[in-house]
């Protein structure tokens, strides 16, 4: 089933900070395969243009840190690492995150009963 770009793109903003966060507590990454991440995760595709100013509020928050290497087949690449800050913040958002959406889906249920 598609959802709806707009609804997706609304629902998006609420959480891809904790998304990216949580794709971050993986390994460090750098922008086009966190987008790719995100994607392959059911998120739909996400422009560099809403994930790069995630990454720097992250970074200037001080929930991820950054560096750039040496490309070997192409240009340097940023990387992004989740610092001690960020998987204090991952771990406390994803449990009031999986409180939320369990509330939501316990009311969903009710209608999809109906």
């Amino acid at each position: 089933m598609r959802v709806n770009q707009e609804r997706r793109a609304q629902w998006l903003r609420g959480v891809l900070d904790l998304c990216v966060l949580a794709i971050l507590a993986r390994g460090e990454s750098y922008g086009y395969e966190l987008a790719q991440s995100l994607e392959a995760a059911g998120l739909g595709p996400i422009q560099g243009g809403t994930l790069y100013p995630v990454l720097l509020r992250l970074q200037r928050s001080g929930l991820v840190t950054a560096h750039w290497r040496e490309g070997v087949a192409g240009p340097a690449r940023k990387y992004y690492r989740l610092s001690a800050a960020g998987s204090e913040t991952l771990r406390l958002t994803a449990n009031d995150w999986n409180a939320f959406a369990g509330g939501v889906g316990a009311v969903l249920r009710e209608v999809a009963a109906q």
